[in-house]
């Protein structure tokens, strides 16, 4: 068995690590880089090995640091096929059709308005290869080994996200585990991470690695006060969110402060992605999948605001009247959220608040680090609205959870591979394990070759 490590190795995104087993490569992950500009230009660059000689690729989950590649993937060559849970296959259709259509509407808008360097922008891919991907994606129950190729694949759910699982990779008596990303085990919408099977070989996420996470409990708390405060003074409070998984923990957290009177019962919720409301709907299918009792799965909505239109939301951005928006995306690097905070960031009266891990290089990054301006479309906007971020609304484990989940393994791993963090988050989650389990463990490099 041999590991090469292409991405998720020196950073927090870009997820792909290429198992050799015998004479055929698995491929588990595919994901976009993103925040700095030298890692996005690794989503441009052709992978170390020619995608054709690819036989398989199994997802973890379908956040695009894990899954946004994949058209690129097909789009150079690959042509077998994607396993994942059935929740991800699904979740992955919206992803990367929405993610197309960024990289689209992004290359026209450089085109027209000279923001690229070069001759003619380009799109990374477009919907004709995000829909040749989606036809590849093949679901898997978790819990059920399957042979892809000569190598037995068991997926194991891990919270985070709807259908997110650990990948078991097994072959020639050898067993490796990737962890993907790994949940709380107070998660607002998921269970907790189930343990995963005994391993030869680990690699194990690190996103929150250096952190502990607030107490849960209190972040409703601080939002309601958020919101009054702001509401209070004419603004308008701003949520740019991840519209898969965060869009739906905050309508959960957002209608029970309406019912507990913490927020006006009458202030005009809007979600704002077209995205977020697909998946919105997908969360409600799949609804016995998550930790919340399912009548209040199916209240979700009620009474929010569904902006599915362009000039719906240019309407609304362009409103004064107090609300609460939660539109994606997440760390602010595209979608409608972009037109929301070009208008409301100058305005002391609003209030932006980040609920999501910020990349660093990202919009998202700057404006929670306290940036005094953005580029936006090409031009400085200056930020007079106070900026918040709330970590109680994370989806990952933060590094005590992640100790806790190790422990509940079988036994000790021959090797772990600490990967998926920013390097001071990776070399202490590294510390941890080597210190609080006594495990040899290692973070590897970008394009690292190991031999098992």
């Amino acid at each position: 068995m041999q590991i090469q490590f292409l991405g998720a190795a020196d950073t927090v995104t870009g997820s792909r690590h290429l198992v050799t087993v015998g004479d055929q490569r698995i491929l588990l992950d595919c994901g976009l880089f993103q925040g700095y500009k030298v890692l996005r230009e690794r989503n441009w660059a052709p992978l170390a090995v020619p995608p054709h000689e690819i036989d398989a690729v199994v997802l973890s989950h379908a956040h695009l640091d894990h899954s946004g590649w994949l058209p690129g993937l097909v789009k150079a060559g690959f042509r077998g096929p994607i396993h994942a849970s059935p929740a991800t296959c699904d979740l992955a259709q919206v992803l990367l059709l929405d993610s197309a259509h960024l990289q689209e509407e992004d290359a026209r808008r450089a085109n027209r308005y000279g923001f690229s360097r070069h001759e003619k922008a380009l799109p990374l891919y477009n919907r004709a290869d995000a829909k040749k991907a989606i036809a590849k994606l093949v679901p898997m129950a978790p819990g059920r080994a399957r042979m892809v190729g000569h190598a037995s694949v068991t997926l194991t759910p891990v919270g985070h996200l709807l259908g997110a699982c650990s990948v078991s990779l097994t072959h020639g008596g050898q067993t490796l585990a990737f962890s993907g990303d790994v949940g709380r085990s107070a998660d607002w919408l998921m269970p907790p991470p189930q343990p995963l099977p005994a391993a030869d070989v680990l690699l194990v996420e690190s996103t929150y690695g250096n952190r502990r996470h607030p107490d849960a409990r209190e972040t409703p708390a601080e939002l309601a006060r958020i919101i009054r405060n702001t509401v209070a003074r004419g603004g308008k409070v701003l949520m740019p969110s991840f519209a898969v998984g965060r869009a739906q923990a905050l309508l959960l957290v957002l209608q029970r402060l309406k019912r507990a009177g913490e927020i006006p019962a009458q202030l005009p919720i809007y979600l704002d992605s077209p995205m977020a409301i697909e998946a919105t709907a997908l969360y409600t299918h799949h609804r016995r999948l998550l930790r919340v009792p399912q009548r209040e799965i199916a209240q979700l909505c009620d009474g929010v605001r569904m902006v599915t239109t362009a000039a719906l939301s240019m309407r609304l951005a362009a409103s004064r009247a107090p609300a609460v928006i939660i539109s994606a995306s997440g760390m602010a690097t595209g979608g409608r959220v972009l037109h929301h905070l070009k208008l409301m960031a100058p305005d002391e009266r609003h209030h932006i608040v980040f609920a999501g891990f910020q990349v660093g290089g990202s919009r998202g990054a700057h404006l929670v680090a306290g940036a005094r301006e953005v580029k936006i479309h090409g031009e400085y906007v200056p930020v007079r609205a106070p900026v918040s971020a709330l970590e109680g609304f994370s989806g990952h484990a933060d590094g005590d959870e992640l100790l806790d989940w190790l422990r509940r393994m079988p036994g000790a791993p021959s090797q772990t591979f600490v990967v998926h963090g920013e390097p001071d988050a990776a070399d202490t989650l590294r510390l941890r394990i080597k210190d609080g389990l006594g495990w040899k463990v290692r973070v590897p490099q970008h394009g690292e070759v190991v031999r098992l």
